[in-house]
């Protein structure tokens, strides 16, 4: 009986061709190393490789999950469903910022998440804090948090001690201009009430007219980049 004999060398397109599996599948295994590099110049794979892959799909494929990366809608979705509560696409950079869901790359402006990482979130509580932490809220509202007046507010962002998040467009903006609208998260606002460089009960009780308790800060003695929740990405 005659058998046709595998390629001397596989690229990365007849790899996957080979084992009957789609590309994100073959690459997830790959970047999971569920498959080993490339051992042939050129970035192909031996012959003695592709079968060892092949021998192994049974093991190999079900460790790469079901999904796919995605973009943010479909991660939400998923986890929607999964824990019956509402789950809105904004939550997915805080969870990446949280290293459950991370970003894996782009497609046509709009970042990718792990689909793995996506069916691995099992447990509500890590879910519930990224939901709150992750809450942007525009100058208002983030004023109201920490109970100060929008004046007292600047004192904590001229100094950048709180950083935007990222910046939305207003209603009033056409389309064509960037996003110019700053959102603050909520998580950053947590870890300022806890900072022990500020009295917040003297904050709130210097009344109008007078200098505010905040003033103090600048951007030399502000929080060390390098402490969690301050970071605007």
């Amino acid at each position: 009986m005659h058998t046709t004999k595998p390629p001397a060398a596989s690229g990365p397109q007849q790899f996957p061709d080979a084992l009957a599996a789609e590309l994100w599948r073959f690459e997830r295994a790959l970047a999971h190393g569920l498959i080993p590099p490339a051992d042939v110049h050129g970035c192909r794979w031996s012959a003695t490789v592709l079968q060892a892959a092949l021998d192994a799909k049974a093991e190999i494929w079900p460790a790469t999950g079901t999904l796919p990366d995605k973009d943010a809608t479909r991660p939400a979705t998923l986890l929607a469903e999964r824990f019956g509560i509402p789950v809105d696409a904004d939550v997915l950079p805080e969870l990446d910022r949280k290293g459950l869901i991370p970003r894996t790359d782009d497609y046509k402006s709009h970042p990718l998440y792990d689909g793995l990482a996506t069916e691995n979130v099992t447990h509500r509580t890590a879910l519930d804090k990224a939901r709150r932490d992750g809450r942007l809220l525009d100058r208002h509202p983030a004023a109201r948090h920490p109970a100060i007046r929008d004046s007292n507010f600047t004192h904590l962002t001229r100094p950048r001690w709180l950083r935007p998040a990222t910046h939305v467009r207003s209603r009033h903006q056409p389309r064509s201009w960037a996003p110019s609208v700053p959102l603050y998260r909520l998580g950053d606002l947590d870890v300022l009430l806890a900072h022990p460089a500020i009295d917040w009960d003297d904050v709130r009780a210097t009344p109008k007219g007078r200098p505010s308790a905040l003033a103090h800060l600048t951007v030399q003695n502000r929080v060390p980049e390098s402490e969690k929740g301050l970071q605007g990405k």
